[in-house]
């Protein structure tokens, strides 16, 4: 399993930039507007189409979810920052699409940045950008599309506490629905490194050689995005905002767990991947030292025979073998005994025939390893 659509070409901001000043690192797609606003007994979702419309709805009472997909309306960002006083440098790191997860304290507000998974041909993140303020949470995502489909059902059905807590609740029930986006792509891992243990042990190719190495790269992006994100989350948990309740800090330590939960398994995989080039290269070995044997065999096998032949061949008159009726015979005979009779030594010895197999207990316990190692990194999963 490999997989994530393309993202686009990447560019770094121009040096000499000055500071606060968003400028798009990357490729992105048209914005789209959808706002969510719910108090504990009603909820209102809308379109708005421009940012005057996102802050009209932003009212005492009420809690106003601003989700922004697709970053290509640069002016749409810079005016939202201007009217919700959004810190200059947030809104330059949210076009700054190579972000890595973090959480910062602007008084006024707080800003997160997580990088949610995506599945296609190749693997990669989204960058997800959400400012926590007084009454609202703006989010800001590089694609259209995401894992929040669960967040947005359970808003609309009004159980639970979604509907009679803050902004920051809505925020962990984001964090959290992104977090959990991440075991089906680890439980997908766990299935294919048990699959290409199974071929680099029987048949290894090229081809499982590049599994093993996509396989290692996309494992290597999934803990640049978990690895902060740990950090981010503890910062959450630890500051003193406002913005914060005691309640939601709670929860927000639920998804540290899982977070930590979701490293392990990474660096887990990973070191298993690891494992599989050494495997893979000790298989070819094996495979080239059988090939050798074979061959060694036969040359030793042919290596007596050929004496006897090349004794035989000289031109010397006095040979009496030469004149001898029963002479080819007698050799040829002599020739063929003395063949099965290295061939049986070397079957005796086990160089050759079916002591060369492994045992079946030694296969019954690399089987029973294999699936104790797969409960061991799997058994753990949260489940949706």
């Amino acid at each position: 399993m490999t997989g994530m659509k393309s993202k686009g070409s990447r560019k770094s901001k121009p040096p000499g930039t000055s500071p606060g000043i968003p400028v798009l690192t990357g490729e992105a797609l048209p914005s789209r507007i959808h706002a969510i606003r719910y108090t504990p007994a009603t909820i209102e979702e809308s379109d708005p189409h421009d940012a005057d419309e996102c802050v009209s709805l932003i009212s005492p009472g009420a809690i106003t979810w601003i989700d922004v997909q697709g970053l290509a309306d640069v002016d749409l960002l810079k005016s939202l920052g201007e009217k919700l006083k959004l810190h200059p440098l947030a809104l330059e790191d949210v076009v700054s699409l190579s972000q890595r997860p973090k959480a910062e304290d602007y008084d006024t507000h707080l800003f997160v940045i997580v990088r949610m998974p995506e599945i296609g041909d190749t693997l990669s993140t989204d960058q997800t950008s959400l400012f926590i303020g007084p009454g609202y949470l703006l989010t800001f995502q590089e694609h259209y599309g995401d894992c929040l489909g669960a967040v947005r059902d359970r808003l609309r059905k009004g159980k639970g506490l979604m509907r009679r807590s803050g902004a920051d609740y809505l925020a962990y029930t984001i964090l959290d629905a992104i977090i959990d986006g991440f075991f089906p792509v680890l439980e997908a891992f766990g299935e294919t490194l048990e699959s290409l243990e199974s071929e680099v042990v029987e048949s290894p190719t090229r081809g499982s050689l590049e599994r093993i190495h996509d396989v290692k790269r996309d494992l290597l992006t999934l803990r640049r995005a978990i690895f902060p994100l740990r950090d981010a989350l503890n910062s959450l948990m630890r500051c003193e905002s406002e913005m914060v309740t005691e309640q939601t800090r709670t929860y927000l330590r639920d998804c540290y767990d899982h977070c930590v939960q979701i490293l392990d398994m990474v660096e887990t995989y990973r070191e298993l991947a690891a494992s599989l080039m050494d495997i893979y290269i000790s298989s070819l070995s094996q495979k080239l030292n059988e090939v050798m044997k074979v061959l060694t065999i036969i040359s030793t096998i042919f290596i007596p025979l050929t004496f006897v032949v090349g004794v035989y061949g000289m031109n010397f008159d006095h040979m009496p073998e030469l004149r001898w009726r029963l002479g080819y015979p007698l050799v040829m005979a002599a020739m063929a005994v003395l063949a099965l009779a290295m061939v049986w030594y070397f079957v005796r010895k086990g160089w050759i025939g079916p002591g060369m197999a492994p045992e079946p207990g030694l296969q019954r316990r690399m089987r029973k390893g294999r699936s104790k190692s797969k409960g061991a990194t799997s058994g753990g999963a949260r489940p949706s």
